[in-house]
């Protein structure tokens, strides 16, 4: 189990500079990121260290990253904001 501390620290490295990935990030690691596995938590804190112009094109679903272990992490992101009942992300 991690600490308060790293949960916090992927909170705000998981805030950035598009209202766009806020909405996709912030909700998937409040959610869904206490129950991934030790891999996928590592995949995720490798995403959340990508440029916001890439997070935005793989987010979007305009291309998807060429690393298969981003590709799955980013792919589990969608997947979430696609299915979620309570979901503010379908305007995007």
């Amino acid at each position: 189990m991690q600490d308060d501390v790293t949960i916090k620290r992927l909170y705000w490295h998981s805030r950035r500079g598009m209202w766009e990935l806020d909405l996709l990030l912030i909700p998937f690691l409040e959610h869904c990121y206490p129950q991934l596995d030790e891999a996928d938590k590592a995949r995720y804190q490798t995403l959340i260290d990508q440029e916001d112009q890439d997070l935005f094109i793989w987010l979007m679903r305009r291309e998807w990253p060429a690393d298969a272990e981003l590709r799955r992490i980013v792919q589990m992101i969608v997947d979430y904001a696609e299915t979620t009942s309570n979901n503010q992300y379908r305007t995007l």
